[in-house]
């Protein structure tokens, strides 16, 4: 694997500002939000307005993505995105939850998850993960990738593209029926094929008007996670892999998640609607 230097925090620029005309989610300027209470299973309407909602945060994602170079700040990535979500009328969903201060979380190497945008720069060799999520039409849409940025080692890669067909795999396990531990009984069985760690400490969730409505979806095997899926159930998988251990710890700013190993780890992650027969991809670009 690269032998490049272990991250550190960079300089926060100030908050971006959202046009006045774009409603914000109910827990901008609150500590938290208020708990979901409603169904986990989605009507037809509210399924089509988070079509909408995943479709901007994927095209926000793929704006994002683009600019990924060495030389490029993660905080320049995080302006793209928050200029597409609200030039499309949707507000960034990170922005202000729970006080993260940034519209798109920018996780590099050993960082697994919830990394902040800064004056970081992007090396050579860096894996780079987006994880967007747009909030339109009082619905949330929430999706990740994990990009490589110039010439990136045969490890990275393949731990990459691995856990990019490991979200696939979770994906076409998903039917009505069954239960919500198959998705994360399929990734760990793929996962373990290579040696790779599957972090059990930040899962799937349940989304829909609530960022995250209480529903986990584990993506280890837990017999304990037994909830049956139903049609019109909308949830993300976002699977985390890592070529070590999947133990973690947390930065002092509370919100960037590394491996405790320092090891490298990659993350893909879809907004789902379960179907009559499977699972539809609400957040394609």
């Amino acid at each position: 694997m690269s032998g490049q230097s272990l991250l550190v925090p960079g300089t926060i620029s100030p908050t971006r500002p959202v046009p006045a005309s774009i409603p914000r989610p109910e827990y901008v300027g609150k500590p938290a939000p208020t708990p979901y209470t409603g169904p986990e299973v989605q009507d037809a309407e509210t399924i089509e307005r988070m079509r909408i909602a995943g479709r901007i945060a994927a095209q926000a994602m793929e704006e994002a993505a683009k600019l990924i170079a060495p030389g490029v700040t993660t905080d320049e990535l995080d302006r793209v995105a928050h200029e597409f979500m609200c030039d499309h009328g949707a507000y960034p969903s990170t922005l202000g939850y729970r006080g993260f201060p940034k519209s798109l979380c920018s996780s590099l190497n050993e960082v697994i998850c919830h990394g902040i945008p800064d004056s970081t720069v992007l090396k050579d060799g860096d894996i780079v993960n987006l994880d967007v999520t747009a909030y339109i039409n009082g619905v949330h849409g929430d999706n990740n990738a994990t990009y490589l940025c110039g010439n990136v080692d045969e490890e990275s890669k393949l731990l990459v593209e691995r856990t990019r067909e490991a979200l696939n795999r979770a994906i076409k396990a998903v039917k009505p029926g069954r239960q919500i531990n198959i998705i994360g009984r399929v990734i760990e069985s793929y996962a373990k094929r290579f040696g790779y760690g599957v972090v059990r400490d930040f899962t799937g969730h349940g989304i829909n008007t609530a960022f995250h409505s209480g529903l986990i979806v584990p993506h280890y095997d837990s017999p304990h996670h037994n909830t049956v899926i139903k049609p019109g159930m909308t949830f993300t998988i976002e699977p985390m892999l890592t070529l070590g251990t999947h133990e973690y710890d947390m930065w002092d700013d509370g919100w960037t998640v590394v491996t405790k190993d320092r090891k490298r780890t990659a993350q893909f992650e879809h907004t789902l609607v379960v179907t009559e027969t499977g699972a539809e991809i609400l957040t394609l670009p």
